[in-house]
């Protein structure tokens, strides 16, 4: 695992522990402001970068 990755797999644990999970809440698109938008495309980015590589397992059983 590069470095790269392994920061952005550190980013996300914090993400999940820091920051809220709208999806469980049920918070609709439409109806987000502005700060609660720019969490959802700050974790889709991270999650983005962290899954980059192909070969590397996100998901452990």
């Amino acid at each position: 695992m590069g470095l790269k990755t392994s920061i952005f797999r550190g980013l996300s644990k914090l993400n999940k522990v820091l920051l809220p999970n709208y999806t469980k809440k049920g918070l609709d698109l439409e109806k987000a402001n502005k700060l609660q938008l720019a969490i959802i495309g700050w974790k889709a980015w991270v999650t983005k970068h962290a899954a980059r590589n192909p070969n590397q397992k996100l998901l452990q059983n």
